[in-house]
C-alpha cells in the first residue's frame, strides 16, 4: 500500500495470443531501431469476453540505443458475438543494456520470451462491452518472437 493508502484491486479481465508476421525491420532512426510486426490472427479468453484477432493491426516497435523496447500497438478484436473492439497501448519491454546491438546483430531471441508491461486501451460501440471503455487496464506478458507470438493476461484496476 502507498504512503496514502489509497484501496484499489486488479480484477482479471482476459487473456489472449496475438501472432505476429516476420519483422518488418525499417532501420536505424533518429529514435532507435524502428521494427513493425504485423497481426495476423490470435485468440481471445476471458470471463466477460471471448473471440479473436482479425488480421489488421500492428506493433511499430522502436528499440531504444539503451535497450529498451517502446511498443505502439493497434490491433482489432472480433468477439463471438460480432463485437469490433479496437485495442491499442503502449508499453515497454527490455531487451537488457545489450539489446539495441544485439538487435542490429540478428542475435536471436531468448526462448523464454521477453517480458511486456503495457497500459491498453479499448474502443467501441457494441453495447455489451462499453465497460471496456470506462476501464483503466494493465497488461502482463512476454513475446516470444522465435514463435512470432505475444501472449497477455489484462487485468483492470479497480
Amino acid at each position: 500500500m502507498g504512503a496514502y493508502g489509497y484501496k484499489y484491486e486488479m480484477e482479471y479481465v482476459m487473456s489472449y495470443i496475438a501472432m505476429l508476421e516476420q519483422p518488418q525491420v525499417i532501420g536505424p532512426v533518429a529514435e532507435g531501431l524502428r521494427i513493425n510486426f504485423n497481426v495476423t490472427g490470435g485468440t481471445v479468453e476471458g470471463p466477460k469476453i471471448k473471440g479473436k484477432f482479425i488480421p489488421v493491426g500492428a506493433d511499430w516497435l522502436t528499440v531504444r540505443t539503451d535497450g529498451i523496447g517502446v511498443l505502439d500497438v493497434r490491433a482489432t478484436i472480433q468477439t463471438e458475438d460480432d463485437a469490433l473492439i479496437y485495442l491499442y497501448y503502449k508499453g515497454l519491454l527490455d531487451l537488457g543494456p545489450d539489446g539495441y546491438k544485439n538487435t542490429m546483430e540478428g542475435a536471436p531471441p531468448p526462448p523464454e520470451g521477453i517480458e511486456i508491461r503495457t497500459n491498453p486501451w479499448f474502443q467501441t460501440a457494441h453495447p455489451n462491452y462499453l465497460w471496456l471503455t470506462r476501464g483503466f487496464f494493465v497488461e502482463v506478458g512476454k513475446v516470444f518472437l522465435d514463435k512470432g507470438e505475444v501472449c497477455y493476461d489484462i487485468y483492470q484496476v479497480r
